[in-house]
């Protein structure tokens, strides 16, 4: 089905993002989430989430080669693969993109490494939207946030209500208590905030 036409005020926001967030390099080790700083701040502003969490997920996301070609041979092979410097598949941008009347196509995750953060940040506040206000007390908000991210919304409702999370889940929280810190230095480098109330 196509697309409607973009408001011109979306489209000029686009078009400046993606020019101020340049295309992930060729060589997956050159790579690295600190390039986009200043698009985590904006794009977590808008959404009203913490850039803190919003840079610490890019930074586990970061396991793999994110420039467009390579992305689209993975896809060749793999589908069903995710998307974008956030790592987002098919049906939880399409859930965000009708909830917040994004313009584009899942696609150009692959190719607007602003567009994809913007995204992310948006499903981010979905996922916070639906937690509840209160859950155990082993994980902060944000740690329940990037589960959700990593293992969907229902997962990270029963984390938050005390159901053990599995092996997955689990790797995916050590990894963002350990880059944590790096994500915030990265912030703090780029003189963006640190973070919002999530913690």
């Amino acid at each position: 089905m196509a697309e409607g036409p973009v408001p011109a005020a979306r489209r000029g926001t686009r078009t400046a993002d993606r020019e101020a967030a340049r295309t992930p390099p060729l060589r997956p080790g050159d790579y690295t989430p600190a390039d986009y700083a200043a698009v985590v701040v904006r794009g977590a502003q808008e959404a009203g989430v913490s850039p803190l969490l919003v840079m610490t997920v890019l930074h586990n996301e970061a396991y793999k080669p994110h420039h467009p070609l390579l992305e689209l041979l993975w896809q060749w092979w793999k589908p069903e693969a995710s998307f974008g410097v956030a790592n987002m598949h098919r049906a939880t941008f399409e859930r965000v993109r009708r909830t917040h009347g994004l313009p584009g196509r899942w696609q150009d995750l692959r190719d607007d490494p602003a567009f994809a953060i913007r995204t992310a940040a948006l499903h981010l506040k979905d996922l916070d939207r639906s937690l509840p206000g209160r859950h155990v007390r082993r994980y902060t908000r944000d740690e329940l946030l990037a589960l959700g991210y990593n293992a969907g919304e229902r997962n990270m409702r029963a984390f938050a209500r005390g159901v053990p999370p599995g092996p997955m889940a689990r790797s995916y929280l050590r990894r963002f208590r350990a880059h944590r810190e790096r994500a915030a230095a990265c912030l703090a480098d780029s003189g963006g905030p640190g973070d919002t109330a999530t913690g």
